[in-house]
């Protein structure tokens, strides 16, 4: 992705900014998503005559589940269920394990985790120390099929699941949890998010390439009994602040019972991690804020003073709290959002009368973000600079979908050159590639070494990495910006709100109890 540790985790189909397509000759496997930078592809210079055998010693294979593993008993009921992973291996980094490993620690007993391929399977991505491989297969491969994973290994998990997690198992371990009344089930979601349009149409990429929507959610939460908060932590992730409206609807009225929610991003917005660097201390996402908050910490698991992180001073720290501290301390490109905001934004007024109303965790954020910022009686100014980072960011897209496009041209033109006189370089599965590529190896590194339009690729690939650097810049700068923004709204529609009264405002005060609460 742009840079590591800040995007990552969209799902393929969603994350636009960072991919491209090839279009020359018959469609090979994967060949639909950019996820390899400039900085991972090989130099020409490595591949004149390289073989497989100077390269690295590989490490032991996958080769499906390397021991048998009992499924995780199942609690009844469950308090919580932490469901996450990747669609496939490739999308399945180590950091999305990490985070739910720190979930298991920090919600305690009672609970259920559905990983990824589920017990005993071997997926879990970790980038690889150094390189692998022939470097020659990895030029033609990043020319012809460009894709993410190629620079990590897979190891089986360190988890002890109950399950996979698709989205059938998902929505079913959801329907049990909540087919009797009870205290709120706590459902965290992790991975890759799938943006909406409209947002109930979005969701959390699962196992087995399925999708849990929020729609689909919403309907299994409406016949259940029990409350539920539910925790985000993907791209998109604000999709889910819809299970606020009974089917998800905005239309339909509040659901019953209540349900809240915390995310680590709005619905339109790309969220931090999803890293396949293992080294906790290089990632940034906002399961790390949060976790680490509730325990008591800061992101790297430092202990920080209780008034850092105690924002009512009752001597606990809730999730809205824990939230709180990931909007104040995150640098990534994430801007949180929760179900309150989104009902403020649905309910209060856009103009009249208004009452304050004691909303400790964004008056926090609004201190400590003016001051991080320097706008400390300086509010005034804040949204008029937000729109202007709005216009660099545009004028930022603008230049990467323009390299981008130079990038697609140069490609047709380096491929159709090498394609003209070995004909099956671009399907490695083709029966004739690896005699072809053992016969003429020299020939093929000499042709891209010496061609013009693999150059001209090469530079376009260049330059739509250095655009793709100046987006996620800019993502990141405007984020804490962003929640700045938020937070200034959140406090106006609040106080709004209040002074209409009424269900509305009993909603909201509902949804804060909620949000408010331990996990």
């Amino acid at each position: 992705m742009f840079v590591a540790g800040l995007l990552g985790c969209g799902s393929p189909a969603s994350e636009g900014v960072a991919t491209t397509s090839r279009e020359v000759g018959a469609p090979t496997v994967a060949a639909t998503t950019r996820e390899v930078t400039t900085a991972e592809a090989p130099t020409i210079a490595a591949t004149s005559v390289e073989s497989e055998a100077s390269a690295p010693p590989r490490p032991p294979l996958g080769v499906g589940p390397l021991h048998h593993q009992e499924p995780a008993p199942w609690p009844d009921p469950p308090r919580w269920l932490a469901v996450g992973g990747g669609a496939t291996p490739e999308f399945n980094q180590v950091s999305i394990e990490q985070d739910l490993l720190l979930a298991e620690e920090v919600f305690g007993d009672g609970g259920a985790l559905l990983f990824a391929g589920g017990p005993g399977s071997h997926g879990v991505q970790v980038e690889d120390a150094a390189p692998r491989g022939d470097p020659l297969v990895a030029t033609l491969a990043e020319l012809f099929a460009p894709r993410g994973g190629r620079t990590a290994t897979y190891r089986p998990t360190l988890t002890n699941p109950s399950s996979a997690a698709t989205s059938s198992s998902a929505l079913e371990a959801v329907k049990l949890a909540v087919a009797e009344s009870g205290p709120p089930l706590l459902v965290y979601l992790a991975g890759h998010g799938e943006r909406g349009d409209p947002p109930r149409d979005g969701g959390l990429s699962l196992w087995g390439q399925t999708t849990l929507r929020v729609a689909k959610l919403a309907e299994v939460l409406d016949a259940g009994q029990r409350p539920a908060q539910v925790v985000a932590t993907s791209c998109f992730s604000g999709a889910f602040a819809e299970l606020v409206f009974a089917r998800a609807d905005s239309e339909a009225g509040p659901a019953k019972p209540l349900r809240c929610g915390l995310f680590a991003a709005t619905a339109e917005r790309e969220a931090s991690g999803c890293d396949p660097n293992p080294d906790r201390a290089a990632q940034e996402g906002y399961s790390l804020h949060l976790l680490n908050a509730l325990r008591g910490r800061g992101r790297g698991g430092e202990a920080l003073p209780p008034a850092e992180l105690d924002l009512d001073g009752d001597g606990q720290i809730s999730l809205l709290e824990a939230h709180a501290r990931a909007r104040i301390a995150s640098e990534g490109i994430d801007v949180p959002t929760t179900t309150s905001e989104r009902w403020l934004r649905a309910t209060a007024p856009r103009r009249g009368k208004s009452r304050t109303a004691a909303l400790p965790e964004e008056d926090a954020v609004i201190a400590r973000l003016s001051a991080a910022l320097g706008y400390v009686g300086r509010e005034a100014e804040v949204e008029s600079d937000f729109r202007n980072v709005l216009k660099d960011m545009a004028d930022a897209y603008a230049r990467l979908d323009a390299a981008s496009g130079r990038e697609d041209t140069a490609y047709r033109a380096a491929a159709a050159e090498l394609l003209a006189r070995f004909p099956v370089l671009d399907d490695p599965w083709h029966p004739d590639f690896a005699p072809t590529l053992a016969a003429h190896r020299v020939d093929i590194a000499g042709l891209l070494a010496d061609s013009p339009q693999y150059a001209e690729f090469r530079a376009a690939q260049a330059d739509a990495a250095t655009a793709q650097g100046e987006v996620a810049e800019l993502l990141a700068r405007s984020a804490k910006l962003e929640r700045l923004v938020r937070a200034l709204e959140n406090r106006t529609l609040a106080g709004r709100l209040k002074a209409r009264g009424g269900a509305a405002w009993s909603t909201f005060e509902a949804l804060l109890a909620c949000e408010r609460g331990r996990p």
